[in-house]
């Protein structure tokens, strides 16, 4: 132990004695791990490289997919807002209408149910009898007229929409002029998606564009308040061999989109100023 002890004291001393020349062992071990160290080095950094390449990646994996679900929840946000929107607009129009209202008193609804195969026909409601609501009551838009009560529930009801194709759906109709002009709203033409005027006088001046409105006039459809909007003139031409005249009227109201509506129950008793409003209207 001791002659061990004071080799390594020797060698420690003769390596740190300041010399300038290497021996050829040290040489020889400096060489031989520097080139390990060279053959080893760049497939080392190469398989390290590849490892956080694939940690990258996996990364960028993980990003991505919370950044997809987090653009679908986005998209679903601005629709959600925009149906909102819309829905909110037309109650609004809803509410405004509901406070011009004169000559009848309104009763909000809901659209339940739709027929495809009878889609201008009929739509169902969330109204029946026990919410006053009974048969051959005018049902309106903000925009307009769009039918009438065909059948009552107790809690629900079926709506007869105008461009109904029953030939007994007539509503008695007057073309705003300065000579006001009287015809029936007698079906729908699907290929101009437009209601049908007819029995309007031959000798009538009727021309595109003008208004068309209930007249609150007639038998059965005698049931619609005068003034309701249904519409504008868009084509005039001949009908029943020229005796009289037919127009095609576009609905004021989108029949093809209805979410909701009002009932409209007309009132018994006006008053005198309501009865000269309307005459001037």
């Amino acid at each position: 132990m001791l002659v061990s002890i004071i080799v390594l004291v020797a060698l420690i001393g003769f390596s740190l004695n300041g010399r300038k020349d290497v021996t050829w062992p040290e040489q020889f071990v400096k060489d031989t791990v520097g080139l390990v160290q060279a053959t080893f080095h760049q497939p080392a950094q190469y398989v390290a490289g590849f490892f956080e390449n694939v940690g990258d990646l996996k990364r960028t994996y993980e990003e991505n997919e919370v950044l997809k679900a987090r653009l679908d929840e986005r998209m679903q946000l601005e629709a959600k807002v925009s149906e909102l929107e819309t829905e909110n607009d037309k109650l609004r129009e809803q509410m405004d209408k509901e406070s011009d209202l004169k000559a009848y008193d309104p009763i909000e609804a809901t659209v339940i149910a739709r027929n495809p195969d009878r889609w201008h026909d009929v739509i169902a409601i969330d109204k029946g009898k026990v919410h006053n609501v009974e048969e051959n009551m005018a049902v309106i838009t903000p925009g307009g007229l769009i039918g009438k009560v065909k059948h009552a529930s107790q809690f629900t009801s079926t709506v007869q929409l105008i461009s109904s194709s029953d030939r007994t759906n007539r509503v008695s109709a007057k073309i705003q002029a300065e000579k006001p002009v009287y015809g029936l709203i007698e079906g729908y033409d699907e290929e101009e998606q437009a209601l049908l005027l007819r029995r309007i006088p031959f000798d009538a001046e009727i021309k595109e564009k003008q208004k068309v409105v209930t007249s609150g006039l007639g038998g059965e459809d005698g049931v619609f308040p005068s003034g309701l909007v249904i519409g504008e003139i868009t084509k005039i031409e001949p009908d029943e061999y020229g005796l009289t005249q037919k127009a095609y009227i576009k609905p004021s109201t989108d029949l093809y989109d209805l979410d909701h509506v009002m009932v409209a129950k007309r009132s018994t008793v006006m008053s005198e100023d309501s009865l000269e409003a309307e005459e001037e209207e």
